[in-house]
């Protein structure tokens, strides 16, 4: 539902769009109050490189939705901002409101007067006033206007401050340092800017649905697990634990940051298909059966259903779904062998492994971790990949260390 609500939004987005661009072709701006000068109207060919370069930043942020963090985005919409001015310089300020205050988010070139720490009041500056009052203002000579604050980002360049508006609401300024000249820019470049300082916040906007969204579905999800935790009688409560065990082996074994996030999610997540199995099989504290067991088996697939419906946890459903497979290939549920395992899936396994052992049963007590470091390396080979065996029992006394 939520991607055909995307493309929706694309179709229709695209089509404001051509029709607001195809106006500028009857531009004509005499007597204009922002230029004080006329402007001739667009050619067809730059508005072909106009509509192209728009829609090449609305395809960028929707297709790349949760993939893209609000900095690499707006270093992209300052990019074309500048390119069209011919500017060198030039800044992106997003409007915190838990504090109130604008502060730069992207900014190209360097300042040599701290710009990239700058913070701004609502009404504060010329980016601040632009902000506030939700139009665009030209400054042809900042050292000389007295709406610039002493410390505040002070600049002998002509300076053009764009608000980003969602509908009527600015959630940001983009700040252009046009080193072109004093005279402002012409009213199609002017509407364009706007245009573009416009997608840049509705795309913003719907990044940050998104991001809400996926936290909201990554704690349900970890709220069945806890729940799952709770209903099974030989689970602990050891989240927090499995969590550093999966960190310090993935930086053990020279992990991405990204890749040893995913196997912490995976860590915690395994079991969450245990949802699907019945609850007098989880809570048996015998041998089980068979069938019992063929039951049982069935959590990792529910469990990889669950989390891929969730676009970022992707790479964890791949992990929870593999976690049982041995690495001689006697695993579930496809009978994966070696490499064909996802290395997540064996870090899992073994940590998933190392925390059963060291539970206490109705049957044994834990094992404790000289034995249960013995049975890993018995398992090295067979049900566990002997590199990871190896990373893991180097990395797990530092983990009990800290």
């Amino acid at each position: 539902m939520t991607v055909g609500i995307l493309l929706a939004l694309v179709f229709c987005l695209s089509v404001a769009l051509w029709t607001a661009l195809s106006r500028l072709y009857a531009v004509e701006a005499a007597g204009s109050e922002f230029s004080g000068r006329a402007d001739r109207p667009v050619s067809p060919e730059r508005l072909d490189e106009l509509l192209t370069m728009l829609l090449a930043l609305h395809d960028y942020g929707v297709s790349r939705t949760g993939n893209v963090s609000h900095e690499e985005f707006c270093k992209l919409v300052l990019d074309k901002a500048c390119r069209l001015l011919n500017s060198k310089r030039g800044t992106v300020m997003l409007y915190d409101e838990e504090r109130d205050v604008l502060s730069v988010i992207a900014m190209k070139s360097a300042f040599p007067d701290g710009n990239s720490k700058l913070e701004l009041k609502p009404g504060e500056g010329i980016a601040g006033r632009a902000f506030e009052t939700g139009h665009p203002l030209h400054i042809p000579d900042p050292s000389s206007d007295k709406r610039y604050l002493p410390g505040k980002g002070r600049s002998e360049q002509p300076f053009l401050s764009v608000p980003m508006l969602l509908k009527s609401k600015a959630v940001g300024v983009l700040n252009i340092h046009d080193t072109g000249g004093t005279v402002a820019p012409d009213a199609a470049k002017l509407k364009f800017l706007t245009l573009l300082a416009g997608e840049a916040a509705l795309t913003l906007h719907h990044q940050k649905m998104y991001d809400d969204l996926q936290v909201f579905y990554l704690e349900m999800v970890q709220m069945l697990g806890r729940t799952i935790g709770e209903k099974d009688a030989f689970a602990q409560d050891k989240s927090d634990h499995a969590r550093k065990l999966a960190r310090a082996v993935a930086k053990q074994l020279g992990l991405p940051d990204q890749m040893g996030g995913y196997v912490e999610y995976a860590t915690i997540l395994h079991g969450i298909g245990k949802i699907g199995v019945d609850q007098a099989i989880l809570s048996k504290p015998g041998k089980l059966t068979p069938e019992e067991f063929e039951q049982v088996k069935k959590h990792t697939t529910i469990g990889h259903r669950i989390l891929a419906r969730v676009k970022f946890l992707g790479p964890v459903s791949k992990m929870v779904l593999y976690h049982q497979e041995w690495f001689n290939g006697k695993g579930y549920p496809e009978g994966l062998k070696g490499e064909e395992i996802p290395l997540g899936s064996r870090i899992v396994a073994i940590i998933n492994a190392w925390e059963a052992m060291n539970s206490d049963r109705p049957y044994r007590k834990a094992l404790g971790r000289e034995k249960a470091s013995e049975e890993l390396r018995k398992g090295s080979g067979t049900q566990f990949d002997p590199k990871v065996v190896d990373a893991f029992l180097i990395a797990e006394p530092t983990v009990i260390a800290d």
